[in-house]
């Protein structure tokens, strides 16, 4: 069964504010050779769902939620 696009505005901002830092401070993301202050990285994927180029994702089958960048979120649905 294929993930399900969750509007993010329907979401609780305190809800969306902590799923996004959960996808920013996840392990392996590595912003390159400079630290990059989490609330920025908050903001840059808040701005990035605001213009599609992101998404929060429900999955039914780990009944869990994530932020995706779009290609992820394609790949994900087409499978």
């Amino acid at each position: 069964m294929p993930p399900i696009i969750v509007p993010w505005k329907d979401l609780p901002p305190d809800t969306l504010t902590n799923l996004i830092e959960e996808f920013v401070t996840r392990d392996g993301t590595d912003y390159g050779d400079q630290e990059i202050p989490t609330s920025t990285k908050v903001e840059q994927v808040r701005n990035q769902l605001k213009k599609q180029e992101a998404f929060v994702v429900f999955d039914e089958v780990t009944e869990s939620v994530s932020v995706m960048g779009k290609e992820q979120a394609k790949e994900a649905m087409d499978n």
